[in-house]
């Protein structure tokens, strides 16, 4: 059925979750995982006229937020091998989360985004947007959300 899932993860708890369920979900396809870290552009100060000299420049923090990416993806392509999985892993730099795992998705091939939610309803929601919402609102291909509830289903 899907061939390539792309699972996308921020370092939270909550994307933790969603990629092991991911994996697990990819593993019992017999598909291959494609790990995604979606770190936001340089952003100089535009505050003062001269940067201060702790600031760091555009090429360390690139460096920075790729060894964050790795150590970010790195549970997943961990669970992968464990489960025998194959796996690429990449960092991506965007000020649109959303919009670049949209992009990454098509551009690698995948035919699945794997993608978690908080579950917040109402105005937690609208508030603080929505990676989640914004990916299906963008994608041509299936997205699937994980939805980690914060209490059991009822029997």
């Amino acid at each position: 059925m899907y061939r390539k899932i792309l699972i996308t993860t921020d370092g939270s708890a909550v994307s933790r979750m969603t990629a092991c369920a991911g994996v697990s979900f990819a593993q019992q396809l017999g598909a291959e995982v494609l790990a995604l870290f979606v770190a936001p552009e340089y952003q100089y100060p535009i505050y003062v006229e001269i940067i201060p000299p702790s600031y760091p420049s555009e090429e360390e923090y690139r460096a920075a937020m790729g060894r964050a990416g790795r150590d970010h993806v790195q549970s997943i392509v961990t669970s992968c091998d464990k489960k025998g999985v194959p796996c690429e892993s990449m960092t991506a730099f965007s000020e649109s989360a959303a919009l670049k795992i949209v992009e990454i998705a098509e551009q690698k091939g995948c035919d699945l985004i794997f993608i978690g939610s908080h579950g917040r309803s109402g105005w937690g929601q609208l508030l603080l947007g929505s990676v989640t919402n914004k990916v299906l609102s963008h994608s041509k291909i299936p997205v699937l959300v994980h939805r980690l509830l914060k209490e059991p289903l009822p029997e």
